[in-house]
Parts: structure tokens; C-alpha cells; sequence
């Protein structure tokens, strides 16, 4: 349908790459794993997604406010 191919992925990475930057790709990849994950739950029918921080992102967040 849409025809995207290798090149045209490589391309989309590397503007990915220049807008994020190296250092939030894998907080980026992390967040859409997250969002796939309560995605996929809501739709099998569970009532609660847990959306309650992990201790490491609860640091993270507390270093950056200092």
C-alpha cells in the first residue's frame, strides 16, 4: 500500500536521528513500546493499564527538577 522500502526507511531514521538526537531514541523507542503495550491491553478487555512510574524514570524525573 504504501511501498516504502529499505532506502526510504534508512532515510526516515536518519531524520528521526537528527530531530530526536542519539540520546532520546531509546527513551523515544521505550515510550512507543509503552504505548503499543496499553494499547494492545485496552483492547483485550482489560479495565486498568498500569501507568504508575517505574523507580528508574521516578529518578530520572527528580534529577532533572534539581
Amino acid at each position: 500500500m504504501f511501498g516504502i522500502g529499505a532506502t526510504e526507511l534508512m532515510i526516515l531514521l536518519a531524520i528521526v536521528l537528527v530531530v530526536f538526537g542519539a540520546r532520546r531514541l531509546p527513551e523515544l523507542g521505550a515510550g512507543v513500546g509503552r504505548a503499543i503495550k496499553n494499547f494492545k491491553a485496552g483492547l483485550s478487555g482489560k479495565d486498568e493499564i498500569d501507568v504508575t512510574p517505574k523507580p528508574d524514570e521516578v529518578s530520572e524525573g527528580n534529577s532533572s527538577e534539581r
